[in-house]
């Protein structure tokens, strides 16, 4: 994967040149293959994306832990990437996968269970397809 290269040749030509951030990462959109849904939203520093290239197999990075990760080695919640896509203009992932149990650490399908709703000048969030498919405390032990 090329680093360098101009505004042209990354947005109208056909050689991979992700444009990570200063911290060395760049976000991916995780989707239902299928449904088109929205699971997560991570980050894949370089290690992490060519992982995900080369294996088939969703790997981020975590930033909370200063770690590179595949999606399901612990939960068993797995993510097998059917599609990848880039942006424009190289800087944001798009993976279609087929998701296998639950996308999000709660336990819920996607990281997206909450709805914002306005409410007497601020926010209030309501719950939205929000029904757990495992217990987190029995699959995420220290």
């Amino acid at each position: 994967m090329s680093t360098s290269a101009t505004t042209n040749e990354r947005e109208e030509g056909l050689t991979f040149q992700p444009k990570f951030d200063a911290s060395g990462l760049v976000t991916c959109v995780a989707t239902d293959a299928a449904t088109g849904e929205v699971l997560m939203v991570a980050h894949m520093n370089d290690e992490a994306l060519r992982k995900t290239i080369e294996s088939g197999d969703a790997w981020y990075f975590s930033r909370s832990r200063n770690a590179l990760w595949r999606k399901g080695e612990t939960s068993g919640q797995t993510q097998r990437v059917v599609e990848i896509r880039v942006d424009c203009d190289q800087d944001a992932i798009w993976i279609r996968v087929e998701q296998q149990g639950a996308a999000c650490h709660t336990g819920r399908h996607s990281c997206f269970y909450r709805k914002i709703d306005a409410a007497g000048g601020g926010a209030l969030l309501t719950f939205v397809d929000a029904d757990r498919q495992f217990d987190p405390s029995n699959v995420y032990r220290k």
